[in-house]
């Protein structure tokens, strides 16, 4: 039998606390689509492996004041220019090939 793998979690709470940031943003983000947050007895999380891309955003927001269609803005071009960079990797890999 397999144990159960549990992911690690942060709470919305605490994360907002350190860093001094509105709990609302955080809920706005993720009524947006731009972050997955996971629920437990009424207690919101952020999933560990989320936290670089939730602190980008915070960033994003609070330092350079970017509003919340500029951050979708910028996260879909992110993922684009990742996707791109993914395909070409791909695309070189078959060239050398060939080669």
């Amino acid at each position: 039998m397999k144990p159960i793998q549990t992911k690690k979690l942060v709470t919305v709470d605490e994360f907002c606390l350190l860093s001094n940031i509105e709990t609302s943003f955080v809920t706005s983000l993720e009524q947006s689509g731009l972050i997955e947050l996971v629920v437990i007895q009424e207690t919101r999380y952020v999933e560990a492996d989320q936290l670089r891309q939730l602190e980008k955003m915070v960033r994003f927001h609070y330092e350079w004041d970017i509003n919340l269609e500029g951050l979708e803005t910028i996260t879909h071009l992110l993922q684009q220019i990742n996707t791109l960079q993914d395909e070409t990797m791909m695309l070189k890999n078959r060239l050398r090939f060939y080669e």
